[in-house]
């Protein structure tokens, strides 16, 4: 969903994926395809896929109802291998996507199936912000499928973390990374009236 909008910004988008057959999808977006699977490539692979490029935006996930050592693996350790690799290619502005509510002190019960989740992403979350990279959190409450409405509420106007449309988190994405004042923030947010 971020492709064709950050093409449309005047952006060259390379969407890394794993499975061959979605390069179709990501050439009607906008985007040119780069078959990488995150969870598996080394850091020089990543170093040499990123060199040359001016931003990352990391929106990667195991998915959810997969064993928490595959969420480990691609929602913690990939995301910190990339955010290490993104330094050493240069690049300099460095997007993830998190989740409203995400930290240290997240609040998940190690029994919680989210558990392991909460955990990848607090980690994932604070190696970025103690690198040097000029990056910012994006942290969407609860996805749904419904329509955009290009306006969003952050926590800091109240948002609560009740849900908030993936076409609206596409926004947020392609407009955070042009917006020199949201970087080194977290931006929580859900559906609101304030225009991305």
């Amino acid at each position: 969903r971020a492709e064709p909008l950050l093409a449309d910004a005047g952006h060259h988008v390379t969407a890394m994926i794993r499975n061959p057959q979605q390069q179709e999808d990501v050439k009607a977006a906008g985007a040119t395809p780069l078959v990488l699977d995150i969870e598996h490539a080394t850091r020089e692979q990543l170093v040499d896929a990123f060199t040359g490029m001016d931003a990352i935006v990391w929106s990667a996930g195991a998915g959810g109802g997969t064993t928490a050592e595959r969420t480990y693996a691609v929602d913690r350790d990939a995301a910190i291998r990339t955010v290490d690799a993104a330094q050493s290619a240069g690049v300099s502005r460095f997007l993830l996507v998190s989740y409203f509510g995400a930290g240290p002190d997240h609040g998940v019960a190690p029994d919680d199936s989210f558990y392991a989740y909460a955990e990848a992403k607090a980690e994932a979350d604070q190696h970025l912000k103690n690198s040097d990279l000029d990056w910012t959190i994006v942290a969407p409450s609860s996805l749904t499928d419904d329509a955009g409405t290009g306006s969003i509420r952050t926590k800091e106007q109240g948002a609560t973390g009740e849900s908030v449309s993936r076409d609206d988190v596409a926004a947020v994405l392609a407009a955070a990374l042009d917006t020199p004042s949201t970087s080194r923030r977290m931006i929580e947010f859900d559906q609101g009236d304030t225009p991305i």
